[in-house]
């Protein structure tokens, strides 16, 4: 079968390599839809992400849906034929975070495309078919491999705790940051502002069901908005969002941090945030969130196709992530068709 190697930043290699074989518990799968994330774009770019660097040939991408070809012994509920999105991450089933439900903390865990784990971008994934999720026939491919963004957004607003009236406002407007949105649309609340640099992205926002959206590259905007929200999201992983989130929030607010800075430390006035007695949560990917995603997408409550701005073929993945890195803005999601 044919699988995409980043052997080198900006360097992505065809190999030949042989279709892997489920083992008890695990089906085969053969992929068809694979979204290009930010993670993989970075990963090409720069071929490391935090502490985790790639040394050695690794196959990207995590967010993959495809259709079951081979089901091995311990397999129950899924059949040759089925079609299904992957969860990317899997835990160890055993630590006490995966115990206690939170398995998305679980030090053990397996995370596709994530070194030294393979992910989506070749032929065939062998996966336990526990982290496999059914899709019904009115979910595309597409819309299923876009399930693994969805459940971070579902997450981070879950977290959140949102009561309708809620004035709410989310720093960001790129995959994770629409749908940390329509999580939080889909949780009653009607009053959500968008900030972000980029036009297009600020568009699609407002379309998705956002009240304001406001262009950030507007001088001094953040002050204009100062004590304005009661929950905050920081979706952009930016130093400059991330420190203004402790000016915008009402005092008694909350804080949600969803975006990966590229710098370890990020600057945040203390004593504001004590003096306001603000609460604030982190999120690392998510947890039990896919037959959610699974049942507001299938329901229509929630539409993933308008994210789609670009097809590539398997063989175009270099041209593909090219594609992604020099066009920010005007894209949201590129899907590889394998």
């Amino acid at each position: 079968m044919k699988a995409m190697y980043l052997v080198k930043p900006g360097k992505i290699v065809e190999k030949e390599i042989k279709v892997p074989i489920p083992r008890e518990g695990e089906v085969l799968v053969r992929i068809k839809a694979v979204g290009v994330c930010g993670s993989d774009a970075h990963y090409y770019k720069t071929g490391k992400i935090g502490d985790f660097v790639v040394k050695e040939p690794l196959i990207l991408g995590h967010e993959s849906a495809g259709e079951i070809v081979e089901i091995a012994e311990g397999v129950e509920e899924l059949k040759v034929g089925d079609r299904v999105a992957l969860e990317p991450g899997v835990p160890c089933r055993k630590c006490k975070f995966c115990k206690a439900g939170r398995y998305n903390l679980c030090p053990n865990i397996k995370f596709m495309a994530t070194p030294l784990i393979d992910g989506a971008f070749t032929e065939y994934v062998g996966h336990p078919a526990d982290f496999c999720f059914k899709l019904p026939s009115s979910v595309s491919y597409d819309e299923g491999a876009m399930f693994e963004p969805l459940s971070v957004g579902l997450w981070a607003a879950e977290k959140a705790d949102l009561k309708p009236e809620d004035k709410v406002a989310i720093l960001g407007a790129g995959t994770i940051d629409i749908m940390t949105l329509q999580g939080i649309i889909g949780s009653g609340v009607i009053d959500v502002t968008v900030f972000d640099v980029i036009p297009f992205r600020l568009n699609v926002a407002q379309r998705i069901g956002a009240k304001s959206i406001v262009d950030a590259k507007e001088k001094n905007v953040f002050e204009q908005y100062n004590n304005r929200f009661d929950v905050v999201f920081e979706t952009a992983g930016s130093r400059v969002t991330t420190h203004n989130t402790v000016n915008l929030v009402k005092r008694g607010g909350k804080i949600i941090l969803v975006g990966m800075p590229s710098q370890d430390e990020v600057a945040l006035n203390i004593n504001r945030m004590i003096s306001k007695e603000i609460r604030i949560s982190t999120i690392f990917r998510y947890a039990n969130m896919y037959p959610r995603a699974l049942s507001l997408v299938s329901e229509g409550k929630i539409e993933l196709k308008p994210l789609i701005s670009k097809h590539f073929k398997l063989c175009e993945l270099q041209k593909a992530f090219e594609y992604v890195i020099n066009n920010r803005d005007k894209i949201l999601k590129v899907i590889i068709d394998v």
